[in-house]
């Protein structure tokens, strides 16, 4: 979320310093004075310009399940953040975001946990990995890759025009030129949005929204709430993610009913004191149940306290001209291999 506006131009001095930061650290891997370092499989990268959500777990979801499709043993990269009561194979905890990765892939992809995303990853080439992706990855320079996907939201797509803090840009729209790919989510035609992006980059610009998959009953995720009876009940929302408003515009753009909405900040681990409020809200509002994101579900504790039934809403990505963003993928991928090979 932006700040206010007032705050924005008292903390436009420090975006200034933020800027010039980013610049200087993006010239000096251009010139290669830091290092860059290669891993033998092939890497494409998810990533955006902001702070805050655009739809990249949804994209790394659909990249994975599409390479499985082909048969290809794939991993995704990430570096994770606040781990949780959920772990992995080694018994570590795994952030939020990773455990949903793993939960919807199930055997299907591999995902990888570390700050250090080379070393991770070499040790997964190890197990047999051809191809790798890189979650939420586009500022992190460190690590080579085949394609670069960004990520623009039609509904924010450039964080009010100010780097960080006094707005949501990580990088200034110029970083647009890393682009292979851009992908503006949440929207089927933004012209002018798109007119911004072009400014930049000549990369193909693709459409992409997400659909409501199931509304999962917790804690098991198991019950499906039969989508006839999710008009007819009033619910509070509540979430702890990048960008709150989306997912309750979602929600309402989904035809469910919202009688209230809380937002905590992004990966927030609930407590107790949190249900206790949100059934005081509730109870308020006259809602009948309560719903959360499927990445709000991994930071419950236990079996949330809560006197309501309480859901999740699982989503997944659309692409509208799937085959032809596919074929953008693999051309980015051939064209960037064999400038490396020159």
């Amino acid at each position: 979320m932006r700040p206010p506006q007032y705050v924005s131009l008292a903390l436009w001095p420090l975006s200034a310093a933020y800027g010039g930061i980013v610049g200087l650290r993006s010239a000096m891997y251009r010139h290669n004075l830091l290092a860059t370092q290669r891993l033998a499989a092939t890497v494409i990268s998810v990533g955006n310009l902001t702070v805050g959500g655009t739809g990249k777990t949804p994209m790394v979801l659909w990249l994975a399940e599409r390479l499985a499709a082909e048969g290809h043993r794939a991993a995704i990269l990430t570096r994770g953040y606040r781990g949780n009561p959920k772990t992995d194979a080694n018994n570590r905890p795994m952030p939020d975001e990773a455990a949903l990765l793993q939960r919807r892939l199930g055997d299907r992809a591999q995902v990888g946990v570390g700050k250090n995303r080379y070393l991770t990853g070499r040790a997964l080439e190890q197990q047999g990995v051809q191809w790798f992706i890189l979650d939420d990855e586009f500022q992190h320079l460190a690590l080579a890759r085949d394609v670069n996907i960004v990520l623009v939201d039609a509904m924010d797509p450039f964080g009010g025009g100010r780097m960080l803090p006094a707005g949501s840009l990580r990088e200034p729209r110029s970083a647009l030129v890393r682009a292979d790919i851009v992908v503006i989510t949440r929207a089927d035609h933004a012209p002018a949005v798109e007119t911004i992006v072009r400014r930049f980059t000549s990369a193909p610009v693709f459409y992409a929204h997400t659909e409501l998959e199931s509304i999962l009953r917790l804690p098991q995720m198991a019950e499906d709430l039969a989508a006839p009876d999710r008009a007819k009940i009033k619910l509070l929302a509540f979430c702890g993610i990048g960008n709150p408003a989306a997912f309750f515009y979602d929600l309402r753009r989904w035809g469910l009913c919202v009688a209230g909405e809380r937002k905590f900040r992004d990966h927030h681990r609930y407590t107790p004191s949190d249900f206790a409020k949100l059934d005081r809200m509730a109870a308020a509002a006259g809602a009948d149940a309560m719903v959360c994101t499927e990445k709000d579900a991994f930071n419950l504790r236990g079996t949330p306290p809560t006197r309501l039934p309480l859901y999740a809403c699982r989503i997944r990505l659309v692409l509208p001209q799937t085959d032809a963003f596919w074929s953008a993928v693999l051309l980015a991928v051939r064209r960037n291999k064999r400038v490396i090979a020159q």
